[in-house]
């Protein structure tokens, strides 16, 4: 009885995710950008970029509690966040916001966020006796 009371589990699923974790380590890393982003039109757009951050960690969270298939596509909606977050990137970058390493640093937890989502559909998916390729 002694091993189960020291056992650590959460009471939300998604938690025990660390795609989950990674997430939640981006939105930090990019609140932490944005705040460079002072100009009228620079913070709106520093806005959106902490938005599509949020969003990953928000679908990931919500598909959680939802059966496979439901889970499948919210994750899915986390992927489509992740390329939303590397289009504000390469805007960031442009317009001179974020460095060259600051952008790299950005694709390269991007990237592996991405690698991992599609880790999880696939075995979702396999679990599921889903027959569905998810490419990116």
């Amino acid at each position: 009885m002694d091993s189960e009371l020291e056992k650590t589990t959460t009471f939300f699923r998604f938690e025990d995710l660390r795609v989950y974790h990674k997430s939640l380590d981006y939105i930090d890393w990019v609140y932490k950008k944005i705040n460079g982003f002072s100009e009228d039109g620079v913070s709106a757009m520093g806005r959106r970029f902490f938005d599509s951050s949020q969003a990953i960690a928000l679908h990931i969270a919500e598909g959680s509690a939802r059966n496979k298939s439901q889970f499948i596509y919210y994750l899915k909606m986390a992927k489509s966040s992740v390329r939303e977050c590397v289009v504000h990137t390469a805007l960031a970058s442009k317009r001179g916001y974020l460095t060259h390493e600051e952008q790299e640093e950005s694709r390269n937890q991007l990237m592996e966020m991405t690698k991992m989502l599609g880790a999880l559909i696939g075995s979702l998916q396999r679990s599921a006796g889903i027959v569905e390729t998810d490419e990116d």
